[in-house]
């Protein structure tokens, strides 16, 4: 009997057939992950190759120079100076800009008299590039951390205000008559409908804002500093060190991507459905 069950349980093992069971492929997301990584190492090497050979070093570096860079200023620390410097600004600014966005848009999208009143203004300043507001708020706040935090809350602000706006405007006005129907007031209907139906656009214009944060913070730098990574970018480029520049980009990068982390972490505390979705979407 123990003969005949150990057979019975290695043929149920065995594949049909006879054949040997197949190895466990990847999760398909450890698959992806290795097919970028493989990518980004491909793109390296060319570079590296490309260097020096068919296109001169001194625009396009090496990735070997620039990594020797990253891994100097690190050491002697410089780099997570001037690093933290632009991460404080880009969020003080981020949080102000994202702030005002997101009560302007209520507001204008709530009021239609509100929105129809100040439209035209809104519109010339959207028009406006936020760039060109550098000299004028170096005016206005100097040249220390009030102007580059200025500089990027108002790059931010318009960014999430239209995205509030649209979504405040969006809601469904049949879900507004019935909650109307059903007896609740102004603020029941703001808090129980509009809000939460707008916290899609919202969440979506505050991940698209945040490289325009620190876009704000970097010029703002360009402009009139000594810290931070667009004053190491500026640095650089006054040596015609073209790998302190790309050092200078990449860290600027993974800043954005850090950022860009936070507020995915925030939306999906705030609202957790759409992680669900997301992640049922994905597994179909």
């Amino acid at each position: 009997m123990e003969v005949i069950g150990t057979s019975q349980a290695g043929a149920a093992a065995a594949a049909p057939g006879g054949a040997p069971s197949r190895p466990r492929a990847f999760p398909p997301a450890l698959r992806q992950l290795m097919m970028q990584a493989a990518l980004i190492g491909g793109l390296l090497v060319v570079w590296q190759l490309l260097s020096g050979r068919l296109i001169s070093d001194f625009f396009i570096s090496r990735p070997t120079a620039i990594f020797a860079v990253i891994v100097e200023t690190t050491l002697d620390g410089s780099l997570l100076y001037h690093a933290s410097i632009t991460a404080m600004e880009a969020l003080l600014g981020f949080i102000v800009g994202g702030a005002l966005g997101i009560l302007f848009g209520v507001a204008l999208g709530w009021s239609k008299l509100l929105a129809d009143l100040l439209n035209p203004l809104v519109l010339c300043f959207n028009s406006l590039p936020k760039v060109a507001l550098a000299p004028l708020f170096i005016l206005w706040f100097g040249i220390g951390l009030n102007m580059k935090v200025a500089l990027s809350a108002a790059t931010v602000f318009f960014l999430v205000f239209l995205n509030t706006y649209t979504g405040v405007r969006a809601v469904s006005q049949e879900l507004i008559a019935i909650l109307r129907l059903m007896g609740a007031n102004r603020r029941h209907v703001l808090t129980k409908v509009v809000l939460p139906s707008a916290l899609t656009w919202v969440f979506a214009g505050l991940r698209v804002s945040v490289p325009y944060a620190l876009i704000g913070a970097v010029v703002g730098e360009l402009f009139a500093s000594n810290r931070g990574l667009g004053a190491m970018l500026s640095q650089a480029q006054g040596q015609f060190d073209t790998a302190g520049v790309f050092a200078a980009l990449f860290a600027i990068t993974v800043l954005s991507l850090l950022l860009n982390a936070v507020v995915k972490v925030a939306e999906t505390k705030v609202m957790p459905w759409q992680s669900g979705d997301h992640q049922q979407n994905t597994t179909v």
